[in-house]
């Protein structure tokens, strides 16, 4: 094990959005008339301590750290700066480490994201979801479209070396155009990175139930495919080329971190629910943040349980993961049966027909739209 990166899980929103299914907590779901500093006040603690568990893998550097959630960004810099201090304590950061923030719009302003970089924070990601305002309204999203331009300038003020921002397609109610809107207003703001994540309707939202109700429509899968399609041409128009199925980047921005997940490589995830995995052995945390922290302050481990993957399942988790990425598979690195059941998707458009020449299965952009569908036929 030569690195090891870490995310680390803020399980906080003010508000929960009504298409989310992640592990997040309001501070009236946690605490009745608690706020976030009632609720947050001994986590960071809880988070410090796991850290002091993961010194068993010291001796190795850190490529990268990613503070998620939740909404991170609602944290004192100096709070969430108290993490990144107690990493490099324990481990050599390396110089050119990507230290990543997720962030609502909303919630900095010019000052926070000043003393944000002070505490070592180099690259942002705000979600911006949407420039429409009735599509945010659909997603419950509590932020205005105008202040993700704010905050995108402020960020590049502070000194922020990577702006990134994350849209969502295939609301209900949301029209191609809205969606073209939505992509060009993202990329006018020049930043380096762009994420794109189709809307999936989670049983037990306030979205699933809408819909469940007849109030919203389902969204429709041709025109989310158009619309993938879509946000594929502008951002490679614009220069920012797609490196994995969901995102796209001007050279030298792809997120480390996220490719470290998709190379399978060894991260810890640290805080509620938050999954790790070193040298094909995974855990996972248990889930509420009461019960973790908990735990902790009390001298256990959070860890709820763990699986030592099988060479199968390492062998099929790579394919699907590697098959997300623009460098693809290696052809040499299958089975001649399996490169039999998909050389088809070569000569049907679906998967770069040169590539696949210099043996490598990369697939295009309809290729992308059905990728599920080529990893089935890969790991039967």
């Amino acid at each position: 094990m030569s690195a090891l990166s870490f995310y680390v899980h803020v399980p906080y929103c003010l508000r929960r959005c009504g298409y989310c299914d992640f592990n997040t907590y309001t501070p009236t779901e946690l605490l009745h008339n608690g706020t976030l500093e009632t609720v947050s006040g001994d986590y960071v603690d809880a988070v410090i301590r796991e850290i002091e568990l993961a010194r068993n893998y010291a001796g190795v550097e850190v490529p990268s750290i990613f503070f998620g959630g939740g909404t991170p960004s609602l944290l004192p810099a100096p709070t969430l700066g108290r993490v990144i201090e107690a990493l490099r304590q324990g481990w050599q950061i390396s110089e050119d480490c990507e230290i990543t923030l997720e962030a609502n719009p909303d919630s900095v302003n010019s000052e926070k994201l000043i003393q944000l970089r002070e505490v070592g924070f180099n690259r942002i990601s705000f979600g911006m979801q949407s420039a429409k305002a009735h599509v945010l309204k659909v997603l419950d999203r509590t932020h205005r479209p105008e202040n993700v331009s704010i905050a995108v300038e402020a960020a590049r003020s502070a000194g922020f070396e990577s702006v990134s921002l994350d849209l969502i397609y295939g609301t209900p109610g949301e029209s191609l155009e809205d969606w073209r809107f939505s992509v060009e207003t993202a990329l006018a703001l020049g930043v380096d990175h762009l994420s794109a994540y189709a809307l999936i309707v989670e049983v037990g939202t306030k979205l699933a139930t809408q819909i469940k109700r007849g109030e919203l429509a389902m969204p429709i899968d041709d025109l989310m495919a158009d619309m993938y399609l879509l946000v594929d041409q502008l951002c490679e128009d614009a220069g920012l080329s797609w490196y994995e199925l969901s995102n796209w980047s001007k050279p030298g921005h792809a997120s480390r971190h996220n490719t470290a997940y998709w190379k399978n490589a060894n991260w810890w995830g640290l805080g509620p629910g938050a999954h790790s995995h070193i040298d094909g052995i995974r855990w996972w945390n248990v889930k509420h943040p009461t019960q973790y922290t908990s735990a902790l302050l009390a001298g256990n481990s959070p860890e709820k349980d763990r699986e030592v993957l099988t060479h199968s399942q390492q062998s099929d988790e790579s394919i699907m993961l590697s098959i997300r990425m623009k460098q693809g598979i290696e052809l040499s690195t299958l089975a001649p049966g399996q490169q039999d059941r998909v050389e088809e998707y070569s000569r049907s458009g679906h998967l770069d027909r040169d590539r696949w020449e210099q043996g490598f299965l990369q697939l295009t952009p309809q290729g992308r739209l059905i990728a599920d569908r080529i990893v089935r036929e890969l790991v039967v």
